[in-house]
């Protein structure tokens, strides 16, 4: 029987229309082939009947659409507060499972008889073995051929004064452009040492394959390894302070790595990058560095152009009273003027130096009097800088330090 007739149960919905179907009593149904005359003896009977799909366009009524009901009826949800404890539990049982598995020192089991004894006693001797393999494993990785910790004798740093001559000069030769293309960090820090020596005791050896070298170090002061990175910084200082102008048409992209290295946050990085552009600034003649250096104060990262303007200012006075005047001295303080307004403090204080060496350097080419070497100075500013930058030069220049000496 249809739910909803003769009140045996809630109203029937509708699935298309989503509303309950009007109550009708029964003697209202016509059946088929009836007259229209028929009384049905039921009307006088409240009970509700079913109505015919037929008579489903009927006018709604005003009763809301109930929910949904479910047959039989589900159970709650359990509270959140049940679930987060069952979970508790669940997590606190095996927290307490691990505890048992764990071993406790000073509390051996002495039984072997118990099931947790036995169940304990395999766990503890496999965690003994994995370590006694990891220790073996770092034991042999830690020792060299000769029984010495491998650590200190891969990233140990030589100065060059300790350096030794090559046993097999030839053999390293030939095999030196390979180990310097290696994967191996290791062998990559002996053959930058091998460079050191040949550089040293094998000059003109080294000299045929410079070209081919420098490249190579290149690429080894680009390695992320900071051993790799400071042996070829130190090689790099060895190669300027031997070949020194040799050097120099091949110098671009060392110079600019130990730029960048210099200003790196590794502290002993920083300090091998600083030594190796001062043996470059010392060695090599100021003429042919300072061009290139040049076009280093005009880069996009501020700190390479702290670091160049550093090395430009330390370059200027190696050139001396002529040297300076052949390179112009209009061209230096129009440089030195340029770096006065840069971001970084370092370029400034360069700047500052640069401005006072060429002021000296001016008032001793003039041999003017003392009383007028100042408005003398002025002048030639004046004359060389736009207003603002000429200000610049001269509040700088008003009280030149002492024991500035020109550099010779």
């Amino acid at each position: 029987m249809v739910p909803g007739a003769h009140g045996l149960g809630p109203p029937v919905f509708d699935g298309a229309r989503h509303r309950p179907w009007p109550l009708v009593p029964l003697c209202h149904v016509r059946p088929l082939g009836s007259s229209m005359g028929t009384s049905c003896p039921a009307a006088s009977s409240s009970t509700p009947a079913s109505p015919p799909r037929s008579l489903t366009s009927a006018s709604p009524t005003s009763r809301p659409p109930s929910p949904t009901i479910f047959w039989p009826p589900q159970p709650p949800p359990p509270p959140i507060w049940a679930i987060m404890r069952f979970q508790g539990e669940k997590m606190s049982g095996k927290a307490l499972r691990d505890l048992n598995v764990l071993p406790v020192p000073g509390l051996e089991r002495k039984t072997d008889g118990s099931s947790k004894g036995s169940f304990i006693r395999p766990y503890i001797e496999n965690s003994n073995e994995k370590v006694d393999k990891c220790l073996n494993k770092v034991s042999e990785a830690s020792l060299g051929n000769n029984g010495v910790e491998a650590g200190n004798s891969e990233v140990e740093y030589i100065d060059s004064e300790n350096l030794t001559d090559l046993s097999d000069v030839d053999s390293s030769l030939n095999t030196l452009l390979t180990r310097l293309d290696s994967k191996d960090w290791v062998l990559i820090c002996e053959a930058l040492n091998n460079v050191r020596q040949l550089a040293i005791y094998h000059k003109e050896k080294l000299l045929e394959m410079l070209g081919t070298v420098i490249p190579l170090m290149v690429k080894s002061l680009k390695n992320p390894r900071s051993a790799v990175c400071k042996t070829a910084i130190m090689t790099s200082a060895d190669i300027f302070k031997i070949y020194s102008d040799s050097v120099v048409d091949s110098s671009d992209p060392l110079l600019l790595q130990l730029l960048l290295k210099s200003s790196q946050d590794k502290r002993f990085v920083c300090e091998a990058a600083e030594t190796a552009l001062i043996a470059m600034t010392t060695c090599i003649s100021p003429s042919l560095l300072l061009p290139k250096l040049q076009s280093y104060l005009k880069n996009k990262n501020p700190r390479i152009r702290a670091k160049a303007s550093m090395c430009f200012s330390r370059s200027v006075p190696r050139l001396g009273l002529e040297g300076i005047k052949a390179y112009g001295i209009d061209k230096l303080i129009q440089i030195a003027a340029s770096q006065l307004s840069d971001q970084l403090p370092e370029s400034r204080e360069a700047a500052r130096t640069l401005a006072l060496e060429l002021q000296t350097v001016y008032e001793n080419s003039h041999a003017l009097p003392s009383e007028d070497s100042a408005s003398s100075w002025e002048a030639f500013c004046q004359a060389k800088l736009s207003p603002l930058s000429a200000q610049a030069i001269l509040r700088v220049t008003s009280t030149p330090k002492e024991g500035l000496v020109l550099g010779c």
